[in-house]
């Protein structure tokens, strides 16, 4: 059965509101825990969330880098957030997956939202 690219934002805002201020998740970790996406598919997410209920500045790339995107003021608004809460950017621009990465959902949790 095939899955609704609506159906599959959902899961994916679903599993990106669970990360906690300070940490951050990376698009291929989403697609894993939400399931039916891509790491391409929540970039496009990402990029629609735009407001503060999706916390869509806590996801960046796999080597802890913020995304280029076409507005680059999302870039500076994105290290903006998430410097406020906390997390502390290296000389290279990077985040410290092994100090900021969340480690994901609970499985329970997991299972109570339908995402296994």
């Amino acid at each position: 059965m095939a899955t609704s690219s609506g159906e599959v934002y959902a899961r994916i805002y679903r599993v990106t509101k669970e990360i906690p201020a300070g940490k951050v998740s990376t698009y291929g970790q989403i697609a894993r825990w939400a399931g039916a996406s891509t790491p391409r598919m929540v970039g496009y997410a990402m990029a629609g969330a735009g407001s503060k209920d999706v916390p869509w500045w806590r996801v960046v790339n796999a080597q802890g880098a913020i995304s280029p995107r076409n507005n680059p003021f999302s870039e500076l608004q994105q290290r903006d957030l998430l410097e406020n809460e906390g997390i502390i950017f290296k000389a290279n621009d990077r985040i410290s997956l092994k100090d900021y990465a969340w480690q994901g959902p609970e499985l329970p949790w997991l299972k109570e939202n339908g995402l296994i």
